[in-house]
């Protein structure tokens, strides 16, 4: 089966999910957005998924059970501030979100087994890092992981040098060889200021069975189900993408394109 690994979120009120599992390329992976306006409530349930909230924009109140958590969230954008608060609730969970203001929410999830605990992820929980260096340099964000009450998903941010490549050289994680690397499936939402920036995704494996190249826009976002991949940011834009894991192992466990591997030791 061919799939269009490339899909675009209209931004509308609500939850509305975009990757599903069964009806799109992943197994384990699941992504949606959340959007309110200000005290417009949505009621949620994570059913077999543990499930991750990012805060892209905005900020709103979080009730369950008999715990509210109050304005949660820092920043209007996320150029505004490269430490995202979240939250995250575990699988057999029902949450009633309300906007503070206009919010909107990222929503990554997979199937587990086990039942965790819900947690709010403050800014400083972040963990960033500059990876690379000019020209495939970005900073990156580490915001849900082992340090945190997640058992599978890994979630983090990516802000891309102007004009520079992100995960360069390509780099996969399709084949249980750790701890080098692991099977994971993987999403990229990307977003720009201005926004009709673009980026260009490219995946492929070493076969040329798959060898895809996406000019991906604003509130666009990938799929990674196996294969190579690297993004390219372009000249005076601010290019930023969301990208969330799930697989075997929870972690960052990936090999570079042999072929290409000698860049990052040069």
């Amino acid at each position: 089966m061919s799939y269009n690994y490339k899909k675009a979120y209209i931004p509308q009120n609500g939850y509305t999910p975009i990757c599903k599992i069964g009806e799109c390329s992943l197994k384990k992976l699941e992504f949606g957005i959340i959007e309110l306006d200000a005290g417009e409530k949505l009621d949620f349930a994570t059913g077999d998924k543990e499930t991750a909230f990012i805060l892209l924009e905005g900020h709103c109140n979080v009730c369950f059970d008999d715990t509210k958590w109050e304005n949660v969230g820092n920043r209007m954008s996320v150029f505004e501030n490269r430490r995202a608060e979240s939250f995250y609730m575990p699988r057999d969970q029902k949450l009633t979100i309300e906007g503070v203001d206009h919010v909107k929410i990222a929503v990554c999830a997979t199937p587990v087994v086990e039942k965790t605990q819900p947690q709010l992820l403050k800014e400083d929980h972040v963990v960033l890092k500059l990876l690379g260096e000019v020209p495939f340099q970005r900073e990156t964000s580490f915001i849900i992981d082992g340090n945190s009450n997640a058992k599978v998903l890994t979630i983090g941010e990516a802000y891309c040098t102007e004009g520079n490549w992100a995960g360069f050289p390509p780099h996969k994680h399709d084949v249980n060889n750790m701890p080098h690397e692991c099977i994971a499936e993987e999403i990229y939402y990307f977003l720009f200021d201005p926004k009709q920036g673009f980026a260009v995704q490219c995946m492929y494996t070493s076969d040329g069975s798959l060898d895809e190249a996406y000019r991906v826009k604003n509130d666009e976002l990938v799929e990674f189900p196996y294969g190579y991949h690297t993004t390219v940011s372009t000249p005076g834009y601010k290019s930023y993408f969301l990208w969330l894991m799930a697989g075997d192992y929870q972690g960052f466990n990936r090999s570079n394109d042999p072929e290409h591997d000698w860049i990052a030791h040069r």
